[in-house]
């Protein structure tokens, strides 16, 4: 292997917690008394739409929390999610102390709807570490599609055999 040039990571479960995933959801169907089932369903039709930017927050909510009426309000809903965000404070400092040793190139390559990637990167100050965000919202493809990894190479001019991707593995 050569020298590597980039470094890609991938942001939830590896520098943050994974935000709105599975068990987030779960707490949030608990919490707020939807029916887990029907909600798991409409998300998992809504998801690759709210993943790659191709509906809003809002439609999201729409399709799969208030297509009725709800004794809570969007505005708590949302506050729900945005609150399910938490650094991973050992991987955070290990992604800042290599930042500041190493001459490479710092990216991201991640799933995540528009506004919870927006909010995330302003609230953790990822911009910090990271030279450009290759997620799913911005791009149009989530992982694992080859097309995400494809465009974040020719995008930054990088061989594959000079790049290294970290990963949590899910």
């Amino acid at each position: 292997m050569g020298e590597v040039t980039a470094l890609f990571w991938d942001v939830g479960g590896v520098i943050l917690s994974n935000g709105w995933d599975r068990a987030a959801r779960a707490e949030a169907a608990k919490k707020f008394g939807l029916d887990w089932e029907d909600f798991q369903d409409r998300h998992e039709l809504a998801s690759p739409a709210f993943e790659t930017g191709q509906i809003t927050l809002d439609a999201y909510l729409q399709r799969t929390v208030f297509y009725r009426k709800r004794a809570f309000t969007r505005d708590e809903f949302t506050a729900f999610i945005f609150d399910q965000s938490e650094e991973l404070p050992d991987s955070r400092a290990i992604l800042s102390g290599w930042r500041k040793r190493a001459n490479t190139f710092f990216a991201t390559i991640n799933n995540e709807p528009l506004e919870l990637n927006i909010k995330r990167i302003e609230q953790f100050n990822l911009r910090r570490e990271f030279d450009v965000f290759f997620s799913s919202c911005f791009v149009r493809i989530r992982k694992p599609d080859e097309g995400i990894y494809r465009l974040a190479l020719d995008v930054t001019q990088r061989r594959p055999e000079e790049c290294l991707f970290i990963d949590d593995g899910h």
